[in-house]
């Protein structure tokens, strides 16, 4: 069983920055995909990045491109979300995930581990 823990979150004014970061219980991806995922009060979780844990490669939603930067450190198992120039439309619970083999980047059905969330407000 998988296990992340995400930290980071809190509050900041528009422009502002946070970084957040999703530990591992393990290590298990070589292979696999992790994701930063965000969910405002009263709507439906979405996409906001992920990267390819073997070689890097990162995606991102159209509306943190230029940014949010998403990040992986192998040793320490960890996943990093840099989110700069921070809106208010950025407030929302944010969860890093695991995508399962074969899942779907984009989608929420795509993960089979998920963290406990850490919540982000920007203010105004």
């Amino acid at each position: 069983q998988v296990q992340l823990v995400e930290s980071g979150g809190g509050l900041v004014q528009a422009g502002g920055s946070l970084r957040l970061s999703c530990a591992a219980s393990i290590r298990t991806f070589s292979s696999t995909v992790m994701g930063w995922f965000r969910q405002p009060s009263g709507k439906e979780r979405e996409f906001v990045a992920a990267i390819n844990w073997s070689d890097g490669s990162t995606y991102y939603t159209d509306s943190v491109k230029g940014r949010f930067t998403i990040s992986r450190d192998n040793g320490k198992n960890t996943v990093y979300l840099q989110m700069n120039s921070l809106e208010p439309e950025d407030t929302a619970v944010y969860y890093c995930a695991v995508r399962r083999a074969g899942g779907r980047m984009y989608f929420t059905s795509g993960y089979e581990y998920w963290g406990q969330g850490t919540q982000v407000t920007v203010s105004s």
